[in-house]
């Protein structure tokens, strides 16, 4: 195995300005649900109450997320705010590591709520003026997931060029993705959990205290390509969300955890940090239940799902960020878990040096 491990030198995270409390959104859904019966009223409006979301943010006020824009004007606020937020994220997370634009070698930007060529990346290395020979890898359509699955290219590209640094930059807009006149549960229950969020992680050589990644892994479902995901239709991204994914994960959970831990000597009751993306309530539930003879303690990813909502990709980067803020003892583990289209889990595991 090689000797060097890559450290997690800063995280910064991010939100746009339009937010709203959930008291606030029940409103707004009252009067978007007018035309209809009231059981099932009823039953969208339980979905944001139980949801354990206290707030969302979004790119754009709440009156145009509920109104029925084309996809072509959704996706023009998408591509302005991303380049703002991104660029906010990678400049606060470079100042936390004091490094410039420069410094940066490898740059991956993440996301799968909108649409844009050139990419983010693209357009970062223009406003933040980045050299000339950075490496860019845009990651599209990996869902929830994909910001584990970032730290993962981060590390096998730093593996191979150490000295080298990775910038992840992850910024998602799921409000977006809302459809005006798509009723279906999955549409309800999308726009109760999710919301709209950026983060940024900065990879690379430190002689300073702090977690190294030790190893990763992805592991992948067969036969379950139709769990989650978007359809793309002429309106914009459509949902896919199956009530079947916490059963699934449930069912193969062993055999993501154990072996990998395993190649490390480690079970999880050696893990002290779970650094789990908050999927939705029933996930963490879920997560607890699965943990609970070893008590890990899963408050950092309550408490983002509480605060922001589910932000896709961004999500487990701002339970990352929470713990960076925090004086962790040297020689804790942690654990990055994460779960996506395909169907698919990621796994990043990292020690405290």
């Amino acid at each position: 195995m090689n000797s060097y491990n890559p450290t997690i030198l800063s995280t910064f995270t991010a939100n746009p300005k339009y937010t709203k409390s959930t008291s606030e959104i029940l409103r707004d859904m009252e009067i978007h649900l007018a035309d209809h019966d009231e059981r099932f009223r009823r039953k969208v409006l339980r979905i944001f109450e139980y949801a354990q979301v206290d707030r969302r943010y979004s790119i754009m006020p709440a009156e145009d997320v509920l109104a029925p824009l084309s996809f072509e004007q959704k996706n023009n606020r998408y591509m302005e705010q991303v380049k703002m937020l991104g660029e906010e994220v990678l400049t606060g997370a470079l100042e936390r590591a004091n490094l410039t634009p420069h410094d940066i070698d490898f740059i991956i930007t993440v996301s799968c709520t909108g649409f844009m060529i050139p990419s983010l990346d693209a357009y970062l290395i223009n406003q933040l003026n980045m050299r000339q020979d950075v490496v860019r890898l845009p990651v599209t359509e990996m869902g929830c997931a994909a910001g584990v699955s970032a730290m993962i290219y981060a590390e096998q590209f730093l593996r191979a060029n150490p000295q080298k640094r990775a910038a992840i930059v992850s910024v998602e807009s799921p409000m977006s993705t809302f459809q005006h006149g798509d009723f279906s549960m999955a549409n309800m229950v999308s726009a109760a959990l999710f919301g709209d969020g950026a983060a940024c992680a900065i990879l690379g050589p430190s002689d300073q205290p702090g977690p190294q990644v030790l190893g990763s892994e992805m592991f992948h479902f067969f036969d379950e390509i139709d769990m989650m995901g978007f359809h793309l239709s002429d309106s914009g991204f459509r949902m896919v969300l199956s009530p079947d994914v916490p059963e699934k994960i449930e069912s193969h959970f062993g055999e993501i955890l154990h072996p990998f831990l395993e190649r490390f000597g480690l079970t999880i009751a050696d893990i002290q940090h779970l650094i789990f993306h908050p999927g939705g309530k029933k996930i963490i539930q879920l997560a607890e239940q699965l943990f609970a003879e070893f008590e890990k303690d899963l408050t950092d990813t309550r408490a983002v799902l509480r605060d922001f909502g589910n932000m896709s990709s961004a999500t487990v980067l701002f339970v990352l960020d929470r713990l960076m803020s925090r004086a962790v003892p040297t020689g804790d583990y942690g654990l990055m878990l994460s779960f996506g289209p395909g169907f698919s889990a990621q796994r990043v595991l990292l020690k405290w040096q």
